[in-house]
């Protein structure tokens, strides 16, 4: 095999990958509808998570900053729940979570929030959360779930 680094160098592509919706989510016909999950770069993902995190100074509790080496200490705050409902929000491309139809119709306005008002009967979010975190490749598909039950058995 020869090294060449043309095989690192490819165009991002944002993929389009099918997962089925929460069963409550069904078409006119009664059949359970899917949801469009695009893929999407390490890089969005780490400035969304950014967004989230906030930085400040440390005190203590008569509200005078810490100082260590005479330098002041900073505090990090990262609220990942909202990062993560954004990613997912971010990541739907059926339904769209951003378009102003469905937030009108919610009455939210906060991307973060509306992961939460579309899927808000219990066990829905935690769905339609794993699928796209397995599309995204951030958490690992339970695709061997059937084959340790049957080596249990």
């Amino acid at each position: 095999m020869t090294k060449n680094l043309s095989y690192f160098m490819r165009e991002q592509k944002e993929e389009i990958v099918n997962a089925p919706a929460p069963e409550s989510f069904v078409d006119e016909n009664g059949n359970r509808l899917e949801l469009e999950i695009k893929t999407i770069s390490n890089d969005k993902i780490r400035k969304i998570q950014d967004n989230y995190r906030k930085r400040s100074i440390a005190l203590d509790n008569s509200g005078n900053p810490y100082l260590s080496n005479g330098e002041v200490v900073f505090q990090t705050e990262n609220d990942i729940n909202r990062a993560m409902r954004h990613i997912v929000a971010e990541a739907l491309v059926y339904p769209d979570l951003k378009s102003k139809e469905l937030m009108d119709f919610y009455h939210c306005y906060d991307i973060s929030e509306m992961p939460l008002k579309v899927f808000h009967r219990p066990g829905e979010y935690s769905q339609v959360f794993n699928s796209v975190m397995s599309v995204l490749g951030l958490i690992k598909k339970d695709e061997d779930s059937d084959e340790v039950k049957e080596a249990k058995n």
